[in-house]
């Protein structure tokens, strides 16, 4: 309930998209996509990672409104110091998020953002010990649809520009921490304790770093582009637009990798649940060598499917909003898309991999294997951005996410053995990558664009599973 809940609010979110970019400009757009950026980073420092303090602590129920009461209040308290410091420093992050006196009351509804939904993380992690999947489904899906029709009422109805998205976000994080506090109420009836504080600070604080780099490699690309001059904007695209531009159209293309995030998401929520109630089985390492041979034949599949068909994939008109899936100003950026959807691929490895970490209880790892991957974002960008744009940030993700699944390989597989074809595996990606990038060639000089992505995605289909499954004992196991 939890899994099916998230993946669908966040593909009801995705039909926001089409609107927006047939609605605003890719200059307003970029606007949005640097503020959304702000609070995702902004979030990890917010929270302190005492979602995962409370679940690890407020599982004892007898304890469990002292833990409550304890990190609601902490919360309260840093909340309104960070909002406090962001109110004084707004001169210099309105800057850097491209904000003008005309749009200076998008901040505002920022901040309100962050605080409402730094209040309802505990509330939301007591529904989840609680065993209240249906509550929390409920909530979570109220709060998008929400948040969807605030947008339509205030654009459509109202003609709001982007102010809009933030004051239908504010209003939906309010109705949802209102109803949320209500059913939580009975919790503040524990008491505060000093102990309880040092316990749950000492166990969420090491969640910050991995949470931030994390945060870098989905949010820092975004900073990189919207700091690139006109002049270069210019000498790289040939167009006469700004920066703000460009991350316009970068956010709008990112989104297209939905399909394969929605993917890697389905199968995280699946799949920890899976590995360490198997853990224990004589033939676990084999089960998880099986599973990783599987979740890149649905991986291939699916990067292909996306990354051939592109161009027809955004040319279908949404029926409700008589709107392309991405508006047209936005199709210059589509060459970045299987590169993202690449990315995330190699995101779906790192899940996988994980397998052992977890078991091994060597989560410390995790901070260290997200930083590097920071580390490797940040200098990519550097790097490239200044030279090839938007593709440079594309190339860097799929750069930082590879490097993240090679760590986390090395340091699971030293912990719990798993033999998984790995070499397999980048052959599946290589012939992935070079179906999708002959296509051009093809379609110029031997068929039609779509007769050549059918032919590409047959052959794909027939070589991966090929390559997959090679090995008779992997179909034997897999049939026994």
């Amino acid at each position: 309930i939890y899994g099916i809940s998230s993946v669908f609010a966040r593909f009801i979110n995705y039909l926001l998209v089409p609107f927006y970019t047939g609605m605003f400009d890719p200059e307003e757009y970029g606007v949005v996509g640097l503020v959304y950026s702000a609070i995702m980073f902004l979030n990890v420092v917010f929270t302190m990672g005492m979602e995962s303090s409370y679940i690890r602590y407020g599982k004892d129920r007898a304890k469990a409104s002292g833990y409550f009461k304890t990190i609601q209040t902490f919360l309260l308290a840093a909340s309104l110091i960070l909002l406090a410091i962001l109110w004084l420093g707004e001169p210099l992050v309105s800057s850097l998020l491209k904000l003008d006196v005309s749009t200076q009351d998008i901040y505002l509804y920022m901040l309100g953002i962050l605080f409402f939904d730094t209040m309802t993380i505990v509330p939301f992690a007591e529904l989840r010990i609680n065993q209240k999947a249906w509550l929390f489904a409920s909530l979570r899906t109220l709060n998008v649809f929400i948040n969807l029709g605030l947008n339509f009422y205030l654009i459509l109805g109202m003609g709001l520009g982007i102010e809009a998205i933030f004051i239908s976000n504010f209003s939906a994080s309010v109705i949802t921490a209102i109803i949320i506090w209500l059913y939580t109420l009975p919790m503040l009836k524990g008491g505060l304790n000093k102990e309880y504080y040092k316990k749950a600070l000492s166990f969420g604080l090491p969640f910050i770093p991995a949470g931030i780099g994390f945060a870098i490699n989905e949010t820092l690309d975004r900073f990189f582009l919207g700091s690139l001059s006109d002049e270069t904007v210019q000498s790289i695209y040939n167009v006469p637009e700004n920066a703000e531009f460009i991350v316009g159209v970068y956010n709008a293309n990112y989104k297209l990798a939905v399909f394969m995030l929605l993917l890697v998401q389905m199968f995280r929520m699946a799949w920890q649940p899976f590995f360490m109630r198997k853990s224990e089985d004589e033939d676990a390492p084999h089960l998880y060598a099986q599973v990783f041979t599987y979740f890149n034949v649905v991986a291939a599949v699916l990067f292909l499917a996306v990354g051939l068909f592109i161009e027809q994939i955004v040319s279908v008109k949404v029926p409700i909003l008589d709107a392309y899936l991405i508006g047209k100003n936005y199709w210059m950026g589509l060459s970045i898309v299987p590169v993202l959807l690449l990315a995330y691929w190699f995101q779906g490895w790192y899940v996988n991999f994980s397998a052992g970490i977890f078991i091994s209880e060597k989560t410390k790892k995790l901070a260290q294997i997200t930083l590097t991957g920071a580390v490797v974002t940040i200098v990519m960008n550097f790097a490239l951005i200044y030279t090839i744009g938007m593709m440079g940030s594309a190339i860097a993700t799929v750069c930082s996410y590879l490097v993240m699944a090679m760590l986390i390989f090395f340091y699971s597989t030293r912990y719990f053995a798993v033999p998984y074809q790995l070499l397999k595996g980048f052959f599946v990606v290589g012939i992935s990558v070079f179906l999708l990038y002959i296509k051009p060639i093809l379609s110029e000089h031997f068929f039609p664009d779509i007769i050549a992505a059918i032919l590409l995605m047959i052959t794909g289909i027939i070589a991966v599973m090929v390559i997959s499954f090679a090995d008779a004992g992997l179909l034997r196991r897999t049939k026994k």
